[in-house]
């Protein structure tokens, strides 16, 4: 069997292709390549075997996809095998690569990832992002993205597309930021701001976070919700392994979510949100301690040490995410809560409180809660996995681009 496609926002490649001849081969292309990428190394026959192809049109797909650089032969198959062993098939490790790129409150962050999913080059760039103008963050996160692209160059690989994770709202055109609270940016089309001539795909940085963790993610299943937290905090709805993004896309604001109505005022203009007691802003003012670089790492360091207003500040954290979490699971039923991004660091803290809450307020079972291995890093390889996963989904799109 194929390995589910999952994908971030169609783009010009995503889009269904038609009942054609071509289309038939650009799906049968696709086939081959979701196969050997959640397979490989295979042989031609073992790869017609699982797709339902003849082994001669097999061999056409996979000879085309060859030549485009996307697949490449490493010998013989290993030996064992009855009859006369065929060449072992796998994705390239040249070629098309995924450019993510991830704009933080605090960060920027660009890395290439080649059709294996080996992470190829990385970059980060700390600095407040606060209350700057869009322009002068994307020239920084462009200049990134220029460095990251010329080392991935020099490992033989060339760019697909840029997808790019930002800490807020998202229109369906998948370029422009209707609102980033956090960032202080308002119907920003980056697609304006950053460099033509590759597609582009801009999404919230939780959505990514829960594709990294379809594609990453050790056992996770289709139905869930991912929970992600910076500054802010995100989710994103899983439902037999697709985002459910709601009628503008906008589906998952958690973090807007208002756990205590007459409590304090909100960036987004409310009162009383679960980012005012559980973003990682919140919990250090709660807990006495001045933000530094590392705020997760300060959190967690005094957490270890013992200190008790770090601890009762993550605790209650906890247990405003469980009330906020409750009426999503009651909403929406999922297999499990996965928690991602910095919640993750502070997961042996935060879990007591929300897991009591939860248990508590949940109308069946208590839902499960589990811990993202990615953490942090989920958002940025959520988005590099996007555009290789386009890839794959239509290689015939890419095929002589490099």
């Amino acid at each position: 069997m194929t390995a589910p496609l999952h994908e971030a926002r169609p783009t010009g490649r995503g889009r269904a292709l038609p009942d054609t001849q071509q289309g038939m081969r650009r799906r049968n292309l696709a086939r081959v390549m979701h196969t050997v990428s959640a397979e490989g190394p295979l042989s031609r026959a073992a790869v017609a075997s699982r797709i339902g192809l003849t082994r001669a049109a097999v061999s056409t797909l996979v000879d085309e996809l060859i030549r485009s650089g996307l697949l490449e032969e490493l010998g013989p198959e290993r030996p064992g095998r009855v009859g006369r062993p065929g060449s072992a098939l796998a994705v390239s490790g040249h070629g098309p690569a995924g450019i993510g790129a991830e704009v933080g409150v605090d960060h920027l962050a660009v890395c290439a990832i080649d059709l294996r999913g080996e992470v190829r080059a990385r970059a980060v760039r700390y600095g407040t992002n606060r209350g700057r103008s869009p322009r002068p963050v994307i020239e920084e996160l462009t200049e990134l993205v220029g460095r990251i692209v010329t080392e991935a160059e020099h490992e033989g690989l060339w760019p697909a597309g840029l997808a790019v994770a930002v800490p807020g709202l998202v229109a369906r055109d998948a370029r422009t930021v209707v609102r980033a609270p956090n960032l202080d940016w308002h119907d920003t089309d980056l697609g304006a701001l950053l460099p033509a001539g590759l597609p582009l795909t801009v999404d919230n940085e939780a959505n990514f976070g829960a594709l990294a963790e379809l594609r990453l993610g050790e056992g996770t299943p289709r139905d869930f919700l991912h929970v992600s937290a910076e500054i802010g905090i995100g989710a994103a709805v899983v439902v037999d392994g697709q985002l459910l993004r709601g009628t503008r896309g906008f589906a998952g604001e958690l973090g807007h979510v208002p756990v205590r109505p007459d409590g304090p005022a909100c960036r987004c203009g409310g009162h009383g949100c679960l980012e005012q007691y559980a973003g990682e802003e919140a919990v250090l003012r709660a807990a006495g301690l001045e933000p530094g670089e590392d705020r997760v790492g300060l959190l967690a360091g005094h957490a270890s040490d013992g200190d008790t207003a770090v601890r009762r500040a993550l605790r209650d954290a906890g247990e405003a995410l469980g009330i906020a979490l409750t009426g999503a699971v009651n909403l929406l039923d999922p297999e499990v809560v996965v928690l991602g991004g910095a919640l993750a660091g502070l997961a042996p803290w935060l879990l007591p409180s929300l897991e009591a809450e939860l248990a508590r307020r949940t109308a069946g079972p208590a839902c499960p809660v589990a811990i993202s291995r990615l953490g942090p890093e989920g958002p940025l390889l959520g988005a590099a996995h996007s555009v290789v996963r386009a890839v794959l989904d239509d290689p015939a799109a890419v095929a002589g681009r490099g």
